[in-house]
């Protein structure tokens, strides 16, 4: 027999499993990025390491203002950049000077954000760069790792939960001219002591990279892939250019066939290791004043929401706050649009009162659902229950048309969400939802209809 047909290696590929960080990571679908800092107050993207910590003095920062905007385009989370590559913090530490506390401003504002967070609802992740262009003892092996480990402790244990650590690997040189090693093992050891429910995102065994920040997610993205991806052990003693290659040399931007049969068939370890898309609402990823009117389109933003959250990944978007420490009104609008288009689109599940010739739980290769009156949907929304695996391979969405069946839609991969539009307006009772090709049980959470 074929080996990619083979029953035991379609069992294996199909009920590799989440883990339960994972699972509630999946379930948050979109939150926030704050990229904040120095670099606000120097026009940059990326700092020196050299600026001082005087010129941080913003005038009007308001973190609530921040979670509420992020709130009104439907975010469940928000994620700072505490640290970024130039190596000012933006919380009380006693690591270095360089830091939020020897400026004018002189507050804690990792602190701040998380009481804004608590009070809105939303949930608290930390970006802490690796890379320390100001830190003297960066390049310098463990002397440097201490530090590291020092700052990822202080910001884990004074801060309340965390539902992510978010690393993006980058390694250039220092202010002494040398390149760091980073002890990954030894960061993800002290995360999972401290905050045992966060995942460790992009570069960490939880949570990859889709590939690319244009917000274009794979067709078909799956969540089993091999677990060579996880790997950093290539990300060693790099320049920023080489490391970025070899980053994207374990995550292909241009790879579009993951996790296929095919592609598993010559890999014995296999883990789950989903998608997260990551763009920022504006060019650049700090704030920049030039870019006031370069914000993306709301039909941009809804396309690339529709591809990640719909297309079995999660969509982290950057808002970055004014230097003086808001959210500018041009940012908080298109949010609101945003928001106001999610809420408008899947709040009405035209399904929630139908009746299905099988229960979900019960899904193997097909389900039918009617209704008492004719629904014209917009959206078609189907769900696995990942907790039990990954395993549609491809569907198909048929509505009943007087005396036959009548195909509407189609796909491939599905995993935690798969969305839809209907682009052509029809109208029926009754609604079709077949597999035709599966590597296990189907395992079905949602069939929905908006």
């Amino acid at each position: 027999m074929d080996k990619i047909n083979d029953p035991k290696f379609l069992e294996k590929i199909s009920t590799i499993q989440p883990s339960k960080r994972q699972i509630a990571w999946q379930e948050m679908a979109f939150y926030g990025f704050i990229h904040y800092g120095v670099n606000q107050f120097t026009n940059r993207e990326w700092g020196t390491g050299e600026e001082n910590a005087t010129i941080f003095n913003p005038q009007s920062l308001d973190t609530d203002q921040w979670c509420e905007s992020l709130k009104k385009a439907t975010m469940k989370g928000v994620i700072i950049t505490a640290k970024h590559h130039d190596g000012f913090c933006l919380w009380d530490t006693k690591t270095t000077t360089h830091s939020v506390m020897h400026s004018p401003y002189g507050k804690d504002i990792v602190a701040q954000l998380a009481t804004s967070c608590e009070k809105f609802g939303l949930k608290l992740g930390i970006y802490l760069s690796p890379w320390d262009r100001n830190n003297p003892k960066y390049g310098q092996g463990d002397a440097y790792n201490d530090i590291f480990c020092e700052q990822l402790r202080e910001l884990m244990t004074n801060y309340g939960e965390l539902f992510c650590l978010w690393f993006d690997g980058a390694c250039g040189e220092g202010p002494n001219g040398k390149v760091q090693q980073y002890d990954w093992e030894r960061y993800y050891d002290l995360i999972r002591k401290y905050q045992p429910n966060a995942v460790i995102s992009v570069c960490g065994p939880d949570v990859r990279w889709c590939g690319n920040e244009g917000g274009h997610c794979r067709e078909n993205e799956w969540s089993v892939v091999p677990a060579s991806m996880a790997d950093n052990e290539k990300i060693q003693h790099a320049s920023q250019k080489a490391d970025d290659a070899l980053f994207r040399e374990r995550i292909p931007s241009d790879g579009q066939d993951l996790g296929s049969r095919e592609v598993l068939v010559n890999h014995e370890d296999l883990i789950w290791y989903p998608a997260e898309v990551n763009i920022s609402i504006r060019p650049g990823w700090f704030y920049h004043e030039e870019e006031d009117e370069q914000l993306r389109t709301l039909e941009n933003l809804k396309s690339i929401y529709l591809g990640s959250v719909g297309g079995n990944a999660t969509f982290l978007l950057n808002v970055p706050p004014h230097y003086d420490g808001y959210i500018a009104e041009g940012d908080i609008k298109r949010l609101k649009e945003l928001g106001d288009w999610i809420k408008g689109s899947f709040s009405n599940n035209l399904l929630a009162d139908a009746t299905f010739d099988t229960p979900l739980s019960e899904s193997d290769y097909q389900i039918i659902a009617e209704t008492s009156k004719a629904i014209s949907p917009n959206y078609f929304v189907v769900q696995e229950d990942i907790a039990k695996g990954q395993s549609i391979e491809a569907y198909r969405l048929s509505y009943w048309d007087n005396d036959s069946w009548c195909e509407i839609c189609s796909g491939n991969v599905v995993g935690y969400k798969r969305i839809n539009e209907i682009e052509t307006p029809v109208s029926s009772t009754k609604w079709k939802l077949e597999f035709p090709k599966v590597r296990g049980k189907v395992n079905l959470l949602a069939f929905k209809l908006y």
